[in-house]
């Protein structure tokens, strides 16, 4: 192994040093122990807030640049998390000004505040987190809602706001509502050409994108030990999808080994579920059953099988994002297209997502077959996932290896994307086309890690030893953060919105090359929100003064993307009115001041017009109540809140940062 320079500082070991389970852990899930070990507040009942220490922090730069400009108003001088890693991966495009500035912006704050700074181009934030600085055991969250990522090695990884992420830095506790435990028992092994993402395809076929609200998915069970620690990491990337808090894997001697390959072995340590474990709920997935799936557009519940899709011509294929970049990924299509021309009238693509998956497969020779079969390679980040270059032709079939196919989010509005696995992925570039995995004959042996697994750590950038002379380098497109007035006692509104199931924060605030870039200038991405679902929007939003939204099930799922709370409420919006709220999307809300409210009836949802006069008289609220709010027209229509005491008092400051400064 290459030795790491000397000037490397290993981030730190405390959180295993603290994590030991305890005498009364007997009968605990691995969720539960870990939360146990880092409760600092609240209540391990279902539904109840739980206040979580956090040991380990990720921001990347779509939303890092707006957390790092929260960091720095709370005024705190260095981070005060064990380790805090600053990425680099999603707006790699230097188009312009903005992007690079936001880049020197970043790696300013970093050294300054305390914390590794990724460059671009040197990796995706989860695979590199991965490789690099998770460890069993410990708490993570991340400005990204894939930083579940980590729980393929047993941490307790969550996506969360970036203003969320930006208080835990500053040693402020990460608070949840107390999660249930759904344990995933898996039986048997994978056979033929199906892979890990089959896996949580399968799942989400059968709970839908809802499934897993409140919930964390522990996996367990004899099908366990045939899955890699890269197999891992995938189904808890991709559980995401499912809505859940977050999903976990028992940290053995699978996860010793990666750690092991990686360099850090020491940071390694068992963790598993009491044999007398008790869940809420239980799921069996017997793993020689699945065959390779594909999710449909424009959902990732929408999943049938591969062979179902036989003879469906594909323009496009993208190998890559966080949940199939990994060595093991991309050796396997190096072994499936050596040799071979992939079709000339399918454009491929594909972006490791480490320079250390990169390195190695230079090193072996993979990287000339991938190069050589005719596929385009991409830099090490996010890159097409997020419709950062790599757009499909119009109305274009698009087969990808990424964990979203939402409408719009490829870049090409009318494109239809699907989900596969890098093995299904890569059959389909060489033919051009789906076809049955009968006739693909015999699939490739899942590789291992070579013997010398190369270090990129000397690429990350560490923070000064003391902070107070670094000067912070911000560029034009940086605008200083708005301060929002406390909610009124009486709320006159109007809808100016009223939309259906599963609204995503794409829909609200687009991704893409240019919208992307505009993250640090909130005025100016605020003219973009749910352009791609209503053009009027941003106006009415504006002469409305205070906005509502109307929406069914499960709005704003998706990313992490705390724009699509912030944005709306520069333009005004002050509360939504749905029938289910995903749960990054509703914290963001909060801390924002924007009320997240519920139909006590969700049929009520039907009787409130798209442009109705709203008043919420909001000494009534109470956390956790039931209240009349008045519609013209209509009357008076029941809602409820979950909020705590502690969320209503924030958002009757004005949001998060009001109330933390007062």
């Amino acid at each position: 192994m290459r030795p790491a320079p000397a000037d490397f500082i290993p981030h730190d070991r405390a959180a295993n040093e603290r994590f030991a389970p305890r005498e009364n852990n007997m009968g605990q899930s691995i969720t539960h122990k870990i939360i146990a070990a880092h409760m600092v507040g609240g209540s391990m009942e279902p539904g109840k807030a739980v206040d979580l220490r956090i040991d380990q922090t990720l921001t990347q730069d779509a939303t890092g640049t707006m957390a790092w400009l929260q960091f720095e108003a709370m005024d705190v001088p260095r981070v005060k998390t064990d380790l805090s890693v600053s990425y680099v991966d999603h707006n790699t495009l230097q188009m312009g000004f903005r992007n690079p500035d936001d880049h020197q912006f970043l790696r300013t704050t970093a050294r300054k505040f305390g914390a590794v700074f990724s460059a671009p181009g040197t990796g995706i934030c989860h695979q590199l987190h991965l490789e690099n600085f998770v460890k069993p055991g410990v708490t993570l969250v991340g400005s990204d809602s894939h930083t579940p990522t980590g729980g393929g090695m047993g941490a307790l990884a969550m996506g969360a706001g970036g203003l969320s992420v930006a208080l835990a830095m500053a040693g402020k506790p990460y608070t949840i509502p107390m999660p249930r435990v759904v344990r995933v028992w898996l039986t048997g092994r994978l056979t033929g050409w199906a892979a890990a993402k089959d896996i949580i395809l399968h799942l989400l076929g059968r709970l839908t994108v809802k499934g897993g609200v409140g919930k964390v998915f522990e996996y367990a069970g004899p099908g366990v030990a045939a899955l890699t620690v890269p197999d891992r990491a995938t189904i808890t990337n991709m559980g995401a999808e499912l809505g859940a808090t977050t999903s976990i894997f028992p940290s053995d001697e699978t996860t010793r080994a990666f750690l092991r390959a990686q360099g850090r072995e020491q940071d390694w340590q068992e963790l598993t579920a009491d044999a007398d474990a008790v869940y809420d709920e239980e799921i069996t997935i017997n793993l020689s059953e699945l065959e390779p799936l594909a999710a449909q557009p424009h959902m990732p519940d929408l999943v049938v099988p591969v062979a179902q899709l036989a003879g469906l011509k594909v323009n496009q294929v993208a190998i890559g994002s966080c949940t199939n970049s990994s060595y093991a990924d991309l050796r396997q299509v190096a072994d499936i297209v050596a040799g071979h021309r992939l079709c000339e009238s399918t454009d491929t693509c594909i972006s490791p997502g480490s320079k250390q998956v990169l390195d190695m497969l230079a090193m072996e020779g993979a990287l000339g077959d991938i190069l050589l079969s005719g596929a385009r390679l991409l830099e090490c980040s996010c890159g097409p996932c997020i419709g950062m270059g790599g757009s499909p032709v119009s109305a274009g079939v698009s087969v990808r290896t990424f964990n979203r196919n939402f409408e719009g989010r490829s870049g090409t509005k009318d494109a239809r994307v699907y989900l596969v696995s890098p093995l299904t992925a890569a059959m389909v570039a060489l033919r051009g086309e789906f076809s049955d995995p009968a006739t693909w004959g015999e699939a490739p042996v899942q590789p291992s890690l070579p013997d010398d697994v190369p270090s990129i750590r000397h690429l990350f950038v560490q923070p000064a030893p003391e902070g107070e002379d670094v000067e912070i380098l911000r560029g034009p497109n940086i605008v200083p953060l708005e301060k929002f007035p406390p909610l009124p006692d009486t709320l006159d509104a109007q809808v100016v919105l009223k939309v259906e199931d599963n609204i995503t924060t794409d829909h609200i605030m687009p991704a893409g090359a240019a919208i992307t870039a505009l993250r640090s200038n909130v005025p100016a991405i605020a003219e973009h929100v749910f352009e791609r679902v209503d053009a009027g929007f941003v106006q009415r939003a504006r002469a409305a003064g205070n906005g509502v939204i109307v929406a069914r099930e499960n709005y704003g799922q998706g990313s992490s993307r705390e724009h699509a709370a912030l944005a709306p409420r520069h333009l005004g919006i002050r509360a939504v009115l749905a029938c289910s709220l995903a749960r990054i999307h509703r914290a963001n809300l909060v801390n924002f001041g924007i009320l997240p409210l519920t139909f006590d009836n969700p049929a009520d949802y039907a009787r409130i017009p798209a442009d109705a006069a709203v008043r919420i008289d909001t000494t009534k609220l109470a956390a956790g109540g039931v209240m009349p709010v008045s519609i013209a027209g209509v009357g008076e229509v029941l809602v409820r809140n979950d909020l705590s005491a502690q969320e209503l008092d924030i958002i009757r400051a004005g949001g998060l940062l009001n109330y933390v400064k007062q």
